[in-house]
């Protein structure tokens, strides 16, 4: 049976988008849909991190981003009276990734740029169309949509639900989901300021019993505030400009703000129980939604599109079993209740409302922060429980550096990487050998001689989302990769799966 696409998507926020272009740039044929007919006029996502610019840099995307984009200097928790109880610096040496911890944006220009990248690509890009029903056969999935001119059915291999909070994508695979429990409404307020540089370049969790906030200075002139709702507080009296402009009086004269959106928002913590059924898949919010206390619902989005898109590619080209995809949910769900936990913790530790409760909280944080330790990282933990062999290193994200201008990813190029000395001849055109004396790796050998050092290891086989699958002897990494990606030759994997 034909197929229309390979893979189509459903949703174009900026998971969706990230994903089709990673797909497009392994040469999948994609086509994305999207209900709107453009991208939402308003901000919504503040901030991501130093691995979803890794993945924009691999889009041809860093360099643009880093012009529209501002880095923050810190995110700090103070209390009401302004004490420190956690810094998170950002503006130090760059991450493992080789960028800054973390990025400001304003999503509309981010989504814009995304979606001129499609273009670009040639991505099938179909708005204003909504999804309506899937189902699946020994081939792939017929899915039932509906568009402009009514009525559509589109044939593909896969289909993959970036639909957001309440995905129809994930009702109709019927995964149900896990809840943490934590509910708090917020309201969330951004305003414009045409004086420049009126407030701190930062990111502040103020731990003020009377009223948790958060402040952020965007992109621009844009500024962000969100101020949690007290008890018998209505949605309507929180979004009354005048009552917004009493919240900001403390921080800035109201006269000389815009305010561009005030919107009462209440954080969840959930994850979906099953990401995959067949070939219908899930990513970012569909799969999982969080507080925002850490800045990371769009970063888990993009780490989703970047786990997925690389194993759809090896599995619609028929080099590795359809069972390849089993992993994408064993490796990002254990990631994703970790980050979830984490942000927990922090909204636990800002939104304490009881002066007592409060009061010893500070004294012991303070008191900790002076020892030189703080209560939560931000340091996200390897991946485990998928495509990795039990070995040093294995689950980690490989380093990238830049020489000359170029970053190591740009240099070495798509795919699997195998890098060491004295490597054999990769049977899989999937990987890319790389010794340490080629001209391709001279500018980087520092780097990756003590990388292996440190991990007592001969060579490293690197996966094509920059996670070390293992380490050890080249032949033995190679034998390896065979045997968890589980080739089968001269079969149709997507009929072998169904």
């Amino acid at each position: 049976m034909t197929h229309d696409a390979d893979v189509l998507i459903i949703g174009l926020g900026p998971v969706g988008a990230v994903l089709a272009g990673l797909l497009k740039r392994q040469n999948i044929s994609v086509i994305v849909v999207d209900r709107d007919t453009a991208p939402y006029a308003l901000p919504r996502a503040a901030t991501f991190d130093d691995e979803a610019m890794r993945v924009f840099q691999s889009l041809g995307l860093a360099e643009s981003f880093e012009r529209i984009c501002r880095v923050p200097a810190r995110l700090e928790f103070v209390t009401a009276g302004g004490e420190v109880l956690m810094d998170f610096p950002v503006q130090d040496a760059p991450t493992v990734s080789g960028w800054r911890k973390n990025y400001l944006l304003h999503q509309p220009n981010v989504e814009r740029a995304l979606r001129r990248r499609l273009n670009e690509l040639g991505v099938d890009i179909r708005l204003g169309t909504r999804f309506e029903s899937a189902v699946q056969d020994f081939s792939g999935v017929t899915t039932r949509l509906r568009g402009p001119d009514g009525a559509a059915t589109l044939r593909t291999k896969f289909l993959v639900g970036c639909d957001g909070a309440s995905s129809p994508v994930r009702a109709a695979i019927g995964a149900a989901l896990h809840n943490y429990d934590f509910e708090e409404p917020w309201l969330v307020v951004d305003v414009l300021c045409e004086t420049p540089d009126l407030l701190p370049n930062r990111v502040m969790q103020i731990c003020d019993p009377r009223r948790p906030s958060t402040y952020l200075r965007m992109t621009g002139h844009r500024y962000r505030w969100e101020f949690m709702m007290l008890d018998g507080e209505t949605e309507q009296q929180m979004t009354d400009p005048a009552f917004i402009k009493s919240l900001l009086a403390s921080w800035v004269d109201a006269a000389q703000l815009t305010i561009e959106r005030a919107v009462v928002y209440r954080f969840h913590a959930l994850v979906a129980q099953n990401w995959r059924r067949q070939n219908i898949l899930i990513a970012g919010d569909a799969a999982h939604q969080m507080p925002p206390f850490a800045g990371q619902g769009m970063c888990a989005g993009i780490r989703d599109a970047q786990n997925l898109a690389w194993k759809l590619a090896a599995v619609i080209f028929g080099t590795a079993s359809a069972d390849l995809l089993d992993s994408y949910q064993a490796e990002r769900e254990p990631h994703i209740h970790h980050i979830i936990e984490t942000v927990i913790a922090m909204g636990n530790i800002s939104c304490r409302r009881d002066p007592q409760a409060v009061a010893a909280r500070d004294a012991g944080m303070l008191a900790s922060r002076a020892a030189g330790a703080q209560p939560v990282s931000m340091d996200w933990p390897d991946l485990h429980d998928g495509c990795f062999t039990a070995t040093p290193g294995a689950g980690s994200l490989f380093p990238q550096t830049f020489a000359g201008g170029t970053g190591m990813d740009d240099a070495f190029g798509a795919g699997w990487w195998l890098i060491g000395d004295d490597l054999p001849q990769p049977s899989s055109p999937s990987i890319t050998a790389i010794p340490l004396d080629s001209p391709q790796a001279q500018n980087f050998t520092p780097v990756l001689h003590a990388w292996l050092a440190k991990h007592e290891a001969q060579a490293v086989l690197v996966r094509p989302d920059r996670f070390v699958f293992g380490t050890g002897a080249p032949a033995w990494l190679l034998a390896q990769f065979h045997i968890h990606t589980a080739a089968k030759a001269n079969q149709n994997n997507i009929e072998e799966r169904a």
